[in-house]
């Protein structure tokens, strides 16, 4: 006697076979990009008390339409806060253009945004580097670290929220 479950086992693979064949099975698709992608780089991993590192911040428009408008902010995350013998600031802020570096229109944790030179064209980026400065006297042994928030709106009325985005963790090190 046969059983009942090797008749529904045989039946759903002939009718998978079936649906494979004809194309009306579900295909894999690839996911879509997120239309604007905010990334973080540091030029170095550590640094002493005194030195300094930069901080690139890269937003690239993967949409088929410009970037009109990006608002950003940046914080220290929370173990970074809780370590009040680290002292360091942001001294120096730059917009990498086709022409060379030009300096940006603010610095600090506050509007970042406006320093990407938007328009940004669907797939090109822009990037702006702060310099962290770490003062002389700041404690060592532990990471200094930031998460940022970002907007962009779009030449099509849409926009786009993303965040957190973490940057990579610079260690002070004792000299």
């Amino acid at each position: 006697m046969r059983s009942p479950l090797m008749r529904r086992l045989g039946l759903s693979a002939v009718l998978a076979l079936l649906l494979a064949v004809f194309g009306l099975a579900p295909g894999a698709s690839a996911a879509s990009p997120v239309p604007a992608e905010l990334t973080f780089a540091t030029d170095s991993a550590s640094t002493t008390p005194g030195g300094t590192v930069n901080l690139s911040m890269t937003i690239t428009n993967n949409k088929t339409y410009d970037v009109w408008f990006v608002y950003q902010t940046i914080e220290p995350t929370w173990l970074t806060t809780q370590r009040p013998d680290l002292k360091y600031g942001f001294t120096g802020c730059s917009l990498a253009t086709a022409t060379g570096s030009t300096p940006c229109s603010g610095t600090g944790p506050a509007d970042l945004g406006t320093n990407y030179g938007a328009t940004i064209p669907p797939g090109q980026s822009r990037t702006v580097t702060l310099t962290l400065r770490v003062a002389a006297d700041s404690g060592c042994n532990g990471n200094i670290g930031f998460y940022s928030y970002f907007y962009a709106e779009f030449s099509d009325s849409t926009n786009i929220s993303g965040g957190p985005v973490y940057t990579p963790e610079t260690r002070v090190l004792c000299a």
